[in-house]
C-alpha cells in the first residue's frame, strides 16, 4: 500500500522546487554577462596557427608594439604573409624615411572591422584610426587609413589619407581569422608605410602624465575647427586634460560638418558662455573607453562631465550598439561614431556625426508640411546651470561612470545576430516561474 504524502508535506516539496526553479532561473539570467566578459587577446598566440604569417609575426612579437596591444580590443590587424614581405623590413621602413616600429603600429587599426563590414562601406572609402596615431608623430589624420571596397575581385584596398601619388598602399587578399568582436585579422599583399613622418619627432611616446592637449589633437585633425575653436574659446580645455588623471576621459568631437548640418533654430552659437561650456562637457565622459569597451558598454546610461557640474541623472547620455556602429542618444539627437581620432590611455577621441544637444537644454519640435525637425533652445537655456550637488555621495555617484564591460552577443561578420530588445529581462524569468509555481501550488492550497 503506497503510503500518502501529508498535504503539507506536499507543500514543502512544492516550495522546494519552486526555489530550486527561481535559482536556475537567476543563474541563466547571469550567466550570458559572464561569458560574454571581454578577455585581452593573444596576438601572437592567435597568429602562431598560421605559417604563412611567421615573419610577420615575429616582426610584431620583436617590437614595443606587441606590449601597446596589450588590454586593446576591437582592432584589425593587417597581416603581410611571408611571400609579400620585402627581404629586409627593416631596410624598407628606413628607406621611406619611417621607423619599423611605427609601420608596423601602421597595420593595426583600432576599429573591428569584419569581411562583411568590408562590404558595407561606402563608395567613398571609411577613414580607420591606426596605433601609428597614438604616437603623436602622425601630422594631422596621416596616422589613418582610408579602407575602400574593391568588389568584386577584393575585399578592400588600404592607402594612406595623403594626396600624394606616391602614398603607400595594399590590396586585402582575404579573412585569415578572427577573435569574434576583439581581432580581426586580414591578409594584405604588403607592408603600407605612413606618410609625412615626422623625422624631427621623439621616439619617445607622450607620456600619460604629462597630459594630452584635446585642442591640438582636433585642430591636427583637420575636419574639427570648430570643435577646436569651441573648446579654446570656452576655457574648459584645461578641466579636460585635469580630468585625464585617474579613470582618463572620452571626448566624442563633431566634425565640421557636423556643426554646419545644425537647424537654423538650434541657437547653439547664440548661448552663453557658461551655457557653451556645459554643451562641451556634455561631449565627455570622465572615464577612458577604446572603441571596443563602448561597444560593448553593459549600463547604456552614461553620466558627462557635465553631470558632475548638475545632479545625478541629469545630462547623461545612451550609449548603444545600432547597425555595426556606436549610436549615442541624447533624447534630443541620435548621433553614431564614425572614426577614432586618438586612443592613448588614458584619453580617448572619437568622431561623432551630430553635435550632442543635452535633452536639459534643447527640444525638438516638428515643422509643419514638408519641413525637417528643428531643434530649437529651450528657456532653460539662458538660465544658469544648475548648481552641483552638494552631498559628497551623490557627487561622487554622479562622477564615476559604471566600469563593468562585457562583450555584446551580436558578433559582426558570422553566425547569428540576436536582437537583445528582444530577449528576456531576468526580472521577466523570475516573474514567469513565480507564476508557474503559483499554478502548482493552487490545486495543493485547495487541500488543505
Amino acid at each position: 500500500m503506497r503510503r500518502q504524502i501529508p498535504p503539507v508535506s506536499r507543500l514543502a516539496h512544492l516550495a522546494a522546487a519552486a526555489l530550486t526553479l527561481l535559482a536556475t532561473a537567476a543563474a541563466a539570467a547571469a550567466a550570458p554577462q559572464q561569458a560574454g566578459a571581454a578577455v585581452p587577446v593573444n596576438v601572437t598566440g592567435v597568429l602562431s596557427a598560421f605559417p604563412d604569417l611567421a615573419v610577420f609575426t615575429r616582426l610584431l612579437g620583436s617590437s614595443p608594439v606587441l606590449a601597446e596591444l596589450a588590454g586593446r580590443s576591437s582592432l584589425t590587424l593587417l597581416a603581410v604573409p611571408n611571400g609579400n614581405l620585402p627581404r629586409s623590413p627593416s631596410a624598407f621602413a628606413a628607406a621611406s624615411g619611417a621607423d619599423l616600429a611605427d609601420v608596423l603600429r601602421y597595420h593595426v587599426l583600432l576599429e573591428y572591422l569584419s569581411p562583411a563590414d568590408l562590404r558595407r562601406l561606402p563608395a567613398s572609402g571609411k577613414l580607420v584610426t591606426t596605433l601609428f596615431q597614438t604616437t603623436g608623430r602622425a601630422p594631422a589624420d596621416l596616422g589613418a587609413v582610408n579602407v575602400t571596397a574593391a568588389a568584386p575581385t577584393r575585399l578592400a584596398v588600404v592607402r594612406s589619407p595623403s594626396p600624394s601619388p606616391a602614398s603607400s598602399n595594399a590590396t586585402v587578399l582575404g579573412a585569415v581569422t578572427a577573435v569574434p568582436y576583439n581581432l580581426s585579422v586580414l591578409a594584405v599583399d604588403g607592408l603600407i608605410v605612413p606618410s609625412g613622418f615626422d623625422l624631427a619627432a621623439s621616439e619617445t611616446r607622450p607620456s600619460p602624465a604629462a597630459g594630452v592637449n584635446i585642442t591640438r589633437i582636433l585642430a591636427d585633425a583637420r575636419a574639427f575647427n570648430v570643435a577646436a575653436s569651441m573648446l579654446e574659446a570656452s576655457g574648459v580645455a584645461g578641466e579636460f586634460e585635469a580630468d585625464e588623471r585617474g579613470a582618463g576621459i572620452t571626448v566624442f568631437a563633431p566634425t565640421d560638418d557636423a556643426f554646419a548640418g545644425l537647424p537654423a533654430g538650434d541657437r547653439l552659437q547664440s548661448l552663453p558662455a557658461d551655457r557653451k561650456a556645459v554643451v562641451l562637457r556634455f561631449h565627455v565622459l570622465h572615464s577612458y573607453y577604446p572603441l571596443g569597451s563602448l561597444e560593448s558598454i553593459v549600463n547604456p546610461v552614461q553620466p558627462t562631465l557635465a553631470t558632475e557640474f548638475s545632479n545625478a541623472g541629469r545630462f547623461t547620455l545612451n550609449i548603444t550598439r545600432a547597425n555595426g556602429s556606436v549610436a549615442i542618444d541624447t533624447g534630443v539627437v541620435q548621433a553614431t561614431i564614425t572614426r577614432t581620432v586618438f586612443d592613448q590611455n588614458p584619453v580617448a577621441v572619437f568622431a561623432v556625426s551630430k553635435v550632442l544637444l543635452p535633452k536639459e537644454m534643447f527640444t525638438r519640435t516638428e515643422g509643419g508640411g514638408d519641413s525637417s525637425s528643428v531643434i530649437a533652445a529651450t528657456a532653460a537655456a539662458s538660465s544658469p546651470p544648475p548648481a552641483a550637488a552638494t552631498a559628497p555621495e551623490a557627487s561622487e555617484s554622479a562622477r564615476t561612470p559604471p566600469t563593468k564591460l562585457s562583450s555584446p552577443p551580436a558578433l559582426r561578420g558570422g553566425g547569428q545576430e540576436y536582437d537583445t530588445a528582444s530577449a528576456p529581462a531576468p526580472w521577466a524569468t523570475g516573474w514567469w516561474c513565480i507564476a508557474l509555481v503559483y499554478l502548482l501550488l493552487l490545486p495543493q492550497l485547495r487541500l488543505v
